[in-house]
């Protein structure tokens, strides 16, 4: 794995098989403040306090990340890039990086794992027949 110096604010990860390096720099910073619309750093720390992350947020989080750690990388390119974990996975990675720019205690989000719960057999089963009776005709 590449080296990260997490007291520069750096952290490294494996997108799409590749290893990289990420970093939220001040021109970063001032690339989320705009695409955020947001006043200041202040106010772009107090959305990311909220813990909450649209998938357009996640990909301007880690495309500001990737350029600020020098790779050269569009918005559309870091849409397709994949994480262990999927989504879920590519949440870890812009929270990491967030936590590491600003501290824990200004970001919110624990990422949850997605997989679901397994069902009960007798809901299930339940929910089975229910399907099988709704497609049968008369």
């Amino acid at each position: 794995m590449k080296m990260a110096n997490r007291l520069r604010g750096e952290i490294a990860a494996i997108l799409s098989g590749q290893e990289y390096k990420l970093c939220l720099t001040l021109g970063a910073l001032a690339e989320l403040e705009n695409s955020f619309a947001e006043k200041d750093i202040n106010a772009l720390i107090a959305r990311f306090a909220t813990g909450r992350f649209s998938s357009s947020d996640l990909i301007r989080i880690l495309g500001a990340g990737l350029r600020g750690a020098g790779n050269r990388v569009t918005d559309d390119q870091v849409a397709t890039l994949q994480a262990q974990g999927g989504a879920a996975g590519m949440a870890k990675i812009a929270i990491e990086l967030l936590t590491v720019t600003f501290g824990k205690e200004n970001v919110a989000g624990d990422v949850v794992e997605t997989s679901p719960a397994p069902i009960p057999r007798q809901e299930r089963d339940a929910d089975l027949e229910l399907a099988g009776a709704e497609h049968k005709h008369p």
